[in-house]
């Protein structure tokens, strides 16, 4: 029997510190809800807002693997592996942390928003040797489709990661329906609403909603608005 935890998308962590309006699926930060850690190896789902020319200066991280995606502008990103790179809406970009990395990121433009997801995950491996990577896709290719942008693996679709978890993106019609299988025994589904309105295993979700279901091996999907937007996490649910 499969199992679910719904975030609705008002009783997220919310910190809106003038220059940064952000919003937090899990504990982070100042915003502690010890009901709210992680959903298996998922630990972090990050909802920022940005204004222009603002941003996050240089800080480290460790033995994390840190996806963003932007949703709406570009964001313009240092470390200290020597990377110095700009990722715009449309893109993926991943670090593996590993043994340890400073980066910096800010909204690479002056006068316009940056909206974007930042999301964190355990890695099954510690101590990697840092990396950095980032990708243009595809964007009409998840057209009334689960398009992969994230996997474990370096030659399959989208950027890769350490850890055996697969993210997918689709903007749909309305109507549309389909059913995602989980790649992974073992794994479950954090879905995270990015527009619109869609029903998954029966619950309907709006704008910012998130579902982790887990216990199961597929999902089944419908898209209930127009251009409905959902990023699927397909992730490990006990940590290594």
């Amino acid at each position: 029997m499969s199992q679910f935890i719904l975030h609705k998308e008002n009783t997220r962590g919310h910190a809106n510190h003038g220059w940064l309006n952000a919003h937090h699926s899990f504990s982070f930060a100042n915003y502690y809800n010890p009901e709210r850690m992680h959903f298996g190896v998922l630990r972090v789902l990050n909802d920022d807002l940005i204004d222009g020319g603002m941003g996050f200066g240089t800080h480290p991280h460790d033995n994390m693997e840190i996806i963003t995606i932007p949703l709406a502008g570009a964001i313009a990103h240092k470390d200290s592996m020597g990377n110095s790179a700009i990722i715009k809406s449309g893109e993926i970009q991943v670090m593996s942390a590993g043994t340890g990395v400073s980066h910096s990121e800010f909204n690479a433009l002056e006068n316009e928003k940056l909206s974007l997801l930042q999301i964190w995950l355990f890695p099954n491996k510690k101590n990697v040797s840092p990396r950095y990577d980032q990708m243009a896709l595809d964007v009409d290719a998840r057209r009334n489709n689960f398009q992969q942008i994230l996997s474990p693996n370096a030659d399959d679709a989208g950027v890769w990661i350490h850890q055996d978890a697969w993210f997918s993106l689709g903007k749909f019609d309305a109507g549309f329906e389909t059913e995602y299988k989980i790649k992974k025994a073992g794994n479950g589904v954090y879905a995270f609403v990015i527009s619109g309105e869609v029903t998954i295993n029966g619950q309907t979700l709006s704008k910012r909603d998130g579902l982790g279901i887990w216990d199961t091996d597929s999902i089944n999907f419908k898209a209930n608005s127009a251009d409905a937007e959902v990023l699927l996490m397909d992730v490990p649910m006990e940590l290594n």
